[in-house]
């Protein structure tokens, strides 16, 4: 165990032992320091010492083309001290290998989200196109909240909308929640928690006026999808997403009792909608071949149902000169008629299956527009008098 007072110019000069593949020279200096020289001429700084167990260890310091004599010794003597406190810097090294790369947790949620989440595939899709591409390869301790905010806003900047960075945000943070609770190595601090974005306001809700859905039904007719009208009808009078509407089958249609039953929903519960008799007429004009499985069909598999509507819904929104009419605002619509009709928020909400009484609050001011008309009828009424 040959000993040396290390410094830069023996470094250089220090040769292996004849007939040895590496000789080790101790630092007379600080204990532990050693410089290991190989045959291959390969120089390595490290550090030996005794852990609390009395077990010989080593920590590798780096190697002398890639780290000065100065750097290496002042390292050195840190770890020494940890040492002599009672740490173990190989211990810790180890420990830091065994914290998994984000992709391994990715993997981890995904493997979960199949399992309980309804749109796993919208999850998938934003892990494998936005978050892996950066993090993938990124150890869980090493991904900075700062680094993550400016990402974010990067992510921004490229022209995706807001509403997709959020996502992005809450579906990473969503995977050290999971890690934590699982107690994956790396997750005890969420990197993304406390990140501060612009508040998102993407409510944009736009309600139909009689002539324009009358316009709207009109070029649904027309189209060459025989499904589009019915399809655009029925959203009108029950107000169900498209989704829950496209995937009913005959079976949870009830004509005696009047009701379609929705088994699941955006909220994960059950229900069931009351069906009008335009809907009931509807619903009687559908073709039903026999042993149909859904009131929609796929055209090229009957076994299956109708997933869109969105090419024809494009053609004939367009015909109807509604360009800026999205297929959830029929759901919308079926509100505000029924508001308008005097139908009080609590029976909408039940209609259309919101989960609680503040999803039906957004259609509040709707009501407005009954006590109006009132209004309208008196003052003409006395319209001759005051004037």
């Amino acid at each position: 165990m040959p000993k040396a007072t290390l410094t830069a110019s023996f470094v250089v000069t220090a040769q292996c032992a004849q007939g040895r593949a590496k000789t080790d020279y101790y630092d007379t200096a600080t204990t532990g320091f050693v410089l290991e020289v190989r045959s291959t001429g390969g120089r390595t700084y490290y550090l030996r010492f005794e852990d609390a167990g009395g077990r010989q260890r080593q920590h590798k310091i780096g190697r002398a083309e890639d780290i000065t004599f100065a750097a290496a010794r002042k390292a050195a003597q840190r770890l020494r001290s940890e040492v002599v406190m009672g740490g173990d810097p190989a211990a810790k090294k180890a420990e830091a290998k065994t914290v998994p790369v984000y992709a391994e947790l990715a993997a981890m949620h995904l493997a979960d989200a199949r399992l309980h989440q309804r749109s796993y595939g919208t999850t998938e899709m934003y892990v494998r196109r936005h978050i892996l591409p950066r993090w993938g390869r990124t150890r869980l301790t090493e991904i900075d909240s700062r680094v993550v905010a400016q990402w974010l806003a990067d992510k921004r900047a490229e022209g995706l909308a807001p509403a997709t960075v959020v996502k992005i945000k809450a579906i990473m943070g969503r995977s050290f929640e999971l890690g934590a609770r699982w107690g994956v190595a790396g997750c005890d601090r969420n990197p993304v928690r406390g990140i501060q974005m612009k508040p998102l306001n993407n409510a944009r809700e736009r309600y139909l006026s009689a002539g324009e859905a009358d316009r709207r039904l009109a070029a649904a007719k027309r189209s060459r999808n025989p499904l589009l009208a019915p399809v655009v009808g029925m959203l009108l009078l029950t107000g169900m997403r498209v989704s829950e509407l496209l995937s009913t089958r005959w079976e949870h249609v009830d004509l005696e009792r009047r009701t379609l039953f929705v088994p699941t929903s955006k909220t994960g519960r059950s229900r069931y909608v009351p069906l009008a008799s335009a809907a009931l007429d509807l619903i009687a004009d559908l073709p039903k071949a026999s042993g149909a499985t859904f009131l929609f069909p796929n055209p090229r598999d009957a076994s299956k149902h109708l997933t869109t509507i969105k090419h024809g819904w494009q053609a004939c929104r367009d015909a109807a000169d509604l360009p800026e009419l999205r297929v959830h605002d029929l759901r919308h619509s079926a509100a505000s008629f029924m508001v308008n009709s005097g139908v009080d928020l609590f029976a909408v909400g039940k209609v259309l299956g919101h989960a609680n009484v503040a999803s039906s609050a957004r259609y509040s001011h709707l009501a407005n527009d009954t006590p109006l008309a009132a209004v309208e009828a008196g003052a003409a009424k006395q319209q001759s008098r005051i004037s």
